[in-house]
């Protein structure tokens, strides 16, 4: 097999603008993708094995390519017995590492590939990792593209997604694959049910701020939401509050825009993922006449909820806020690409 020389694939973050939650049910959701990016680069290195390591050897494993084969076979074993209802979904993964070298493992075995020579993946992110902000559909992304593209293997659009997607059911267990089709495809994206129209990147301020790493992942969160999904009705609600944004970033309507925020906050609220620090917080931003929402699954306990979208015209009440409770508040930048090798 010819090896190329090292390549880089980097993979867009994003913000979900309407719709968590609500879009695994198949309601329609707003995502956007952001100047926030995952950077794979695969390489040779001398020693043996198969090196995996994440943020300057903040996290580094070595493995053979028999045992990464293992460990793909035990997290598929572990997926099936979740969705029997026999381990819960934290189980699945037993270490974050895990999510990409699972992806990895079902990318060599599609390939059918049954050794592979001694290289090093090494991963870079500017996002904020676990906070809502697509970071591991980004990872799985750009490892997938990186090490297809380093071993020269060839993988259609879809092939590459229901690869991912793959990989990432098996930490969120069900997953709509909206933060995929960001990465995958950049850019402002209307989602229903599996199929994607491409929007305009709006053109209103809106700006984020980041409340800190929830304490529960985004599969707690799924699963302890989804009571709330059975009966139609509270579903009918997010599908028209998602429907109202994207109605009124097409237009430029800002007030119309912050009804909507605030609309779609009382219904996450409602389903129990918003906790009570951010909702005060949120609350704050309302007094002052903006509106603000958990952008990604936001927690079912502890204080923090990742990522929280702001939709605001006084800029200065975002000063004073951002002063008071010690948190940057930052502007949002559309991503256009979608993931690509460097």
């Amino acid at each position: 097999m010819k090896i190329l020389p090292p390549t880089q694939a980097i993979a867009p973050g994003k913000l979900i603008l309407s719709g968590e939650h609500a879009v695994v049910y198949g309601c329609p959701a707003l995502v956007m993708a952001v100047n926030r990016y995952v950077k794979t680069t695969v390489l040779a290195q001398p020693e043996s094995h198969i090196t995996f390591c994440f943020q300057n050897k903040m996290i580094e494993h070595t493995l053979t390519f028999s045992a990464l084969m293992q460990l793909k076979d035990r997290i598929k074993r572990n997926y099936e017995d979740f969705l029997k209802g026999n381990l819960e979904i934290q189980k699945v993964l037993h270490k974050p590492l895990e999510l990409v070298q699972f992806a990895v493992g079902l990318l060599l075995e599609v390939a059918s590939i049954q050794s592979l020579g001694e290289m090093r993946i090494h991963m870079q992110t500017d996002s904020w990792i676990g906070c809502g902000m697509g970071s591991s559909a980004a990872a799985i992304l750009s490892i997938l593209v990186g090490l297809a593209h380093y071993l020269q293997i060839t993988l259609s659009t879809d092939a590459l997604f229901n690869l991912a997607h793959q990989a990432e059911r098996a930490q969120h267990g069900k997953s709509s694959g909206l933060d995929l089709q960001s990465s995958l495809h950049g850019g402002c994206l209307y989602f229903k049910e599996g199929k994607i129209s491409k929007r305009v990147p709006p053109v209103l301020p809106l700006y984020l701020v980041n409340t800190g790493q929830p304490q529960t992942n985004t599969g707690e969160c799924i699963v302890a939401a989804s009571t709330y999904f059975k009966n139609g009705e509270i579903s009918h609600d997010f599908a028209a509050v998602t429907d109202a944004l994207d109605n009124a970033l097409k237009l430029n309507k800002m007030q119309e825009a912050i009804f909507a925020v605030r609309e779609n906050h009382k219904l996450l609220n409602a389903i129990g993922v918003v906790p009570l620090r951010v909702q005060q917080l949120i609350m704050e931003i309302e007094k002052k006449g903006g509106a603000a929402k958990i952008s990604g699954a936001g927690a079912v306990a502890g204080n923090n909820a990742g990522a929280v979208l702001i939709a605001i015209e006084d800029v200065a009440v975002l000063h004073e806020i951002s002063h008071r409770y010690q948190q940057e508040i930052i502007p949002i930048q559309c991503e256009a690409r979608g993931v690509y090798v460097n």
